[in-house]
């Protein structure tokens, strides 16, 4: 609490110096741009989950920009929780992110799940889709169905495109249905997947702070990965993707302090979970040659590869299934065109047809080229040089790719804010190197 303390000063005193309100003005454009995107969707959009988020994020924002004025007109540098910057960030963080979780939680006990009409949701689709791989995982030994053989024509919603270690996250859920008292309210509520999403996130972020030796987070840190809109409204509807990179950022996190063996196991757990994380293993394994050497480089993929067969395992009772849900799927290749359809430059260049469609493959592939040859003839040799890397080169994937979303702009835009937590200096990052040389 001390530490926070003359953190809030040490803040304060900046923003109250010459220039006297340059971050405060900045604080009150982003928040009121984070409102005008929630209004703008608690009115356009036709999904309940998104309007119920757009409505307490406007309340929520506003009020964090309220705050900001208020900080403005009073110009103070004190210690007292109301006169600090972060507690505009609180309020928003409150009113964006927690309460439309809650409202969402309790509303999903009026039923709604599988409902042909958005309008009908208190969760997005994948929620309900890991809860089911869960059960599945549990009955069978696979989270994925045979689309094939299921006596009717497949839909989106058959679908599981993520990889087998998603699953564990329906298990919760799963786990109550065997034992009969998954209609118990309070039941329903604690084994919502996103709760467990959000627990191992905020466990990630927390295990990586202390690891880097409970860093100073700035507050555009937290504004672009936590309070943005990208994140906030996953927070509140899906989560998937915010446990996914909690998982990655304490996965680079390990990387960096020399826990070359518990940083491929972590990854290959990313990785089995959604292989949008993918890139990253290029991304470690560059980071731990050029910091630890080959030897240690080899122990990290001799754990990535370890940990990823035996996860992979689900996938073995039905290769074909799995290929078809988390290959095929989400390539457009499957029986069902993926939905991902958002109005990014890689999704409008291939709607113009199969030259638009190849053209759009082809950017992707230049993107990838480049990044790549970024990452090695550049290697990064600290957490924030890899995060860097990571967030440009998943960035222009999700802008590339012809079926994409635009709320996979939470990775990039969360991968950015980490950035700023990772030490700069290398002779920390030599000492911590030379700390666990054992990997």
């Amino acid at each position: 609490m001390r530490r926070q303390a003359e953190n809030d000063v040490r803040d304060n005193a900046a923003t109250m110096s010459s220039p006297i309100s340059r971050p405060l003005r900045l604080d009150l454009a982003v928040y009121v741009g984070f409102a005008a995107f929630a209004l703008i969707t608690a009115l356009a959009s036709g999904y309940r989950t998104h309007s119920v988020w757009g409505a307490f994020a406007t309340a929520g924002y506003l009020l964090a920009a309220c705050h900001t004025v208020f900080l403005l007109v009073t110009r103070r540098a004190s210690s007292r929780w109301w006169d600090s910057r972060w507690t505009s960030a609180r309020l928003a963080f409150a009113l964006a992110l927690v309460a439309p979780l809650a409202v969402l939680l309790v509303a999903r006990l009026s039923g709604g799940d599988w409902a042909d009409s958005p309008a009908a949701w208190a969760a997005q689709p994948e929620v309900w889709v890991i809860e089911r791989s869960g059960l599945l995982l549990l009955e069978t030994g696979t989270p994925y169905v045979d689309v094939f053989s299921l006596g009717r024509a497949p839909e989106v919603n058959d679908y599981t495109p993520y990889g087998p270690a998603m699953a564990l996250f329906g298990l919760p859920r799963a786990l109550a249905t065997q034992l009969g008292i998954a209609d118990v309210g309070l039941v329903q509520v604690l084994t919502d997947a996103r709760l467990w999403f959000l627990a191992v996130a905020a466990l990630c972020v927390w295990l990586s702070l202390r690891l880097l030796d409970k860093p100073s987070v700035p507050i555009a840190a937290a504004q672009i990965a936590v309070l943005c809109p990208a994140t906030a409204m996953t927070f509140a509807v899906a989560a998937p993707d915010l446990a996914v990179i909690g998982l990655l950022i304490l996965s680079l996190t390990l990387a960096v302090r020399a826990k070359h063996v518990l940083a491929g196991v972590l990854l290959a757990v990313v990785v089995s979970a959604k292989l949008t994380a993918a890139p990253a293993l290029v991304v470690l394994f560059v980071l731990i040659v050029a910091r630890g050497g080959w030897a240690c480089a080899g122990r990290f993929t001799a754990a990535f590869v370890g940990a990823a067969a035996v996860l992979h395992v689900p996938a073995l009772v039905d290769p074909a299934a799995f290929v078809e849900h988390v290959l095929a799927f989400p390539a457009g290749r499957g029986a069902v065109p993926s939905p991902a359809a958002s109005p990014l430059p890689g999704h409008l260049i291939a709607e113009t047809g199969p030259i638009g469609h190849a053209i759009a493959l082809g950017l992707l592939a230049t993107a990838a080229v480049a990044i790549g040859l970024w990452v090695v003839v550049r290697p990064p040799r600290t957490g924030a040089d890899a995060a860097l890397r990571l967030a440009v080169g998943l960035g222009a994937a999700i802008m590339l790719t012809p079926a994409t979303r635009w709320g996979y702009v939470v990775y990039p835009l969360a991968l950015l804010g980490a950035r700023w937590c990772f030490p700069q200096e290398e002779g920390a990052l030599r000492r911590a190197r030379s700390t666990s040389s054992s990997g």
